[in-house]
């Protein structure tokens, strides 16, 4: 009997020792373009994903950066982002999923669902739903590398010095999309819309129209006929947009 409980609790503090939560994780990788996508950050999705995010905590990075010497060696210390598009008649449904570097779901959203026929309209206030999903969940990164990746960690500490010495350097990653950072010149003035706000200068002249999301601080945004997002970052406004296949930031000083 006593045998057969100690088997138990040995199983049960193995398992223990063996969960890796969200909070075992800092860092994730987003793609630039989902699946269910025909065009990199369609419909602005992409973005938003990211800010949302990093308003969370996390530090997010697209797949097709240059990572950080250290995450580029093991991809095991952060998440993979992926959304799955459930194909229906009257609905935009879309489901979040965080996954390792095994393919496990270690952070599954709710299905986000609208209504709206415009497919640029439905498809954001469907990420927003289901990105919402995370504020249900009390995130606080905890400092402790993930179980795959300790795994790796230890496998690579358990081989001998001279397989060590032959194993060849890893490839470098692939190039970043390079990621300027401008700042707008002056202020910018918001006035109310049905939808949103128009920002105006001191001309005055409308550069930019912004649209709400269900997220408070996220914009979908136009400024001519570039499209992108403006979202606050660590204090500032910023807009970011894609411009010849680059991923170009400008800061704004906008006036509600």
């Amino acid at each position: 009997m006593k045998k057969n409980l100690l088997f138990v609790l040995m199983l049960v503090s193995i398992a223990a020792g063996a969960q890796t939560t969200l909070n075992n994780y800092k860092v994730v990788l987003l793609p630039e373009k989902f699946d269910f996508q025909k065009s990199p950050n369609q419909y602005g999705l992409n973005l938003i994903a990211k800010s949302f995010l990093e308003s969370k905590g996390f530090t997010v990075y697209y797949d097709n950066q240059e990572l950080p010497k250290e995450l580029a060696g093991d991809r095991c210390n952060a998440l993979k982002v992926e959304v799955t598009d459930r194909k229906a008649i009257f609905t935009t449904n879309l489901t979040l999923f965080l996954k390792d570097c095994q393919g496990n779901i270690v952070f599954k959203g709710k299905e986000g669902k609208s209504r709206e026929k415009e497919y640029n309209t439905a498809y954001v206030e469907a990420m927003n739903a289901t990105l919402n999903s995370l504020n249900d969940v009390a995130y606080a990164y905890n400092g402790t590398p993930p179980v795959s990746a300790r795994q790796t960690a230890a496998t690579t500490t358990a081989l001998p010095a001279a397989t060590v010495a032959a194993t060849p350097p890893a490839n470098p990653p692939t190039p970043a999309v390079s990621t300027a950072a401008t700042s707008a010149s002056g202020t910018l003035y918001a006035q109310a819309t049905a939808n949103g706000y128009q920002l105006i200068d001191t001309k005055p002249q409308i550069v930019f129209t912004i649209l709400k999301t269900s997220a408070p601080e996220i914009f979908l945004a136009e400024k001519g006929s570039i499209h992108g997002i403006v979202f606050k970052k660590e204090g500032d406004w910023v807009f970011e947009y894609y411009q010849e296949g680059k991923l170009l930031a400008e800061k704004l000083s906008i006036k509600f």
